[in-house]
C-alpha cells in the first residue's frame, strides 16, 4: 500500500470515526430531551382564565385568556406567572390535555410575577424540582413546556444566553436574577417551566422581548432561586415581604451628568441615585439620609440639589433605582441592618438603616 493510499484510509477512517461519534452524541442528546419531556410534562398544567377588565371607554368587559404552570408539591399548588392569573374571576386549570378542575389563588407576588394557585385533586402526578439557578452556565442547554398559542404540551429547545439579567415587573418594579434564553417562547408559555436536562426548573418563564409579539429569541425567565425564595411566603401568608429603604429619586447616569455640567452645576458624586424624597419614619429617613433643597432647572425638569447621593449599600455598589430595588429584594430580608454609603458635600459617609417592609400599594 502506498502512502498515499495509507493517508486515504486513514483520513476515511477517521471521518466515519467522528461521523459514529457525534452521531452517538445526538442520539445520546436526543434521549436526554425525550427523557425530561416524559419526566417533566405531566406536571405541567394548561390554565384557561376568565374575567372582567376596562377597556378604553373604562367600561368593563370580559375577557380570557391561557397561560402554563406547574406542580410544585403534592398538595396541589401550581406555580405560574402573576401576570397570567391577574384580574382572574375563574381559572381552570386542564392537566395532559384533559380539563381537570377549578382552581384558587393561594398568593400572588406582581413584584417578582409569581402567582400560587390550587387544585383540589388527589391523584396528582409527581411536583416537579427546583434546580439551584445560581449553578447556571452561559451555553447550558434549557427546555421549555408549555402552551404556545394554546397549544398544549409544547416543548422547545434552547440554551441560557445569558444570566442576571433585570427585567420589569408587572407593578414597574424590577426582577434581579432573570435567565435570558432563545429557547422559543411565545404568549400562552408564561408561567411554565424552564428546565435542565435533568428534567428539574431553573426558571419560570415570563417576558419575551419582540417587535412581532412572537418568540425572536429573546426570552426571560424568573429564576429558579427566586421561586424558592418567594413561593414559600406566598404559600405560607399568601404574600412576599419585600425590604425597602423608602426612598425616591434618579440615576445619575453619564447623560444626566452631562446636563448637569453642561448648565455649569456641580454634582457632588459621579454616578449613584441622587435622593430626592424619603417617606417620613421610614429605614432612610430615621438613618438621617437628606434629600435636596435647592430646586433648579436642568434640560427642561425641575430638580433638587443638595440632596445625598446613595452609592452603595453593604459595599454593593448602586447605579440605579432597579439596581437598589434587586439588590434589596436578593440580598436582604424585613428588619435587616444594611449600610448605606453617601456621598454629602463632596465627603463620603456610612449610614445603618433597619430595613422595613415595603407597603402595600
Amino acid at each position: 500500500m502506498t502512502q498515499s493510499l495509507r493517508r486515504s484510509v486513514g483520513a476515511l477512517l477517521l471521518a466515519l470515526f467522528i461521523g459514529w461519534s457525534v452521531h452517538g452524541q445526538v442520539i445520546e442528546l436526543q434521549e436526554q430531551l425525550v427523557s425530561v419531556f416524559q419526566l417533566a410534562s405531566p406536571a405541567v398544567v394548561y390554565i384557561t382564565v376568565k374575567g372582567t377588565t376596562e377597556d378604553r371607554f373604562m367600561r368593563r368587559v370580559p375577557f380570557s385568556a391561557s397561560g402554563t404552570g406547574f406542580l410544585i408539591d403534592t398538595e396541589g399548588n401550581i406555580v405560574t406567572n402573576y401576570h397570567v392569573i391577574e384580574n382572574a374571576d375563574e381559572i381552570i386549570v386542564a392537566f395532559n390535555h384533559v380539563e381537570c378542575c377549578s382552581a384558587e389563588v393561594i398568593g400572588t407576588d406582581p413584584s417578582t410575577d409569581l402567582a400560587v394557585i390550587r387544585v383540589n385533586k388527589t391523584d396528582l402526578p409527581p411536583p416537579l424540582e427546583l434546580a439551584d439557578s445560581d449553578q447556571l452556565r452561559v451555553g447550558e442547554f434549557v427546555v421549555s413546556i408549555g402552551n404556545p398559542f394554546g397549544l398544549n404540551q409544547t416543548m422547545t429547545l434552547g440554551i441560557v444566553s445569558a444570566l442576571e439579567r433585570t427585567i420589569q415587573s408587572p407593578d414597574g418594579r424590577f426582577v434581579g436574577e432573570a435567565i435570558q434564553t432563545d429557547a422559543s417562547i411565545n404568549p400562552g408559555n408564561s408561567g411554565g417551566p424552564l428546565l435542565n436536562l435533568d428534567g428539574h426548573v431553573v426558571g419560570v418563564t415570563s417576558q419575551i422581548i419582540s417587535p412581532v409579539a412572537a418568540s425572536v429569541g429573546i426570552a426571560f425567565a424568573i429564576s429558579s432561586n427566586t421561586v424558592a425564595r418567594v413561593v414559600p411566603e406566598l404559600i405560607e401568608n399568601g404574600s412576599y415581604p419585600h425590604s425597602y429603604l423608602g426612598i425616591s429619586g434618579f440615576a445619575l447616569t453619564p447623560d444626566i451628568l452631562q446636563l448637569f455640567r453642561d448648565d455649569g452645576i456641580t454634582v457632588p458624586a459621579d454616578g449613584g441615585i441622587l435622593v430626592t424624597s424619603v417617606v417620613g419614619d421610614g429605614p432612610a429617613d430615621l438613618a438621617g439620609i437628606r434629600i435636596g433643597t435647592e430646586l433648579i432647572q436642568v434640560g427642561g425638569a425641575y430638580v433638587y440639589l443638595g440632596g445625598d447621593v446613595l452609592v452603595a449599600i453593604d459595599d454593593h455598589p448602586i447605579h440605579s433605582i432597579a439596581d437598589l430595588v434587586t439588590f434589596l429584594d436578593i440580598e436582604t430580608r424585613v428588619g435587616d441592618v444594611v449600610h448605606m454609603t453617601i456621598v454629602r458635600d463632596g465627603s463620603e459617609l456610612t449610614l445603618a438603616a433597619v430595613l422595613q417592609q415595603r407597603p402595600s400599594d
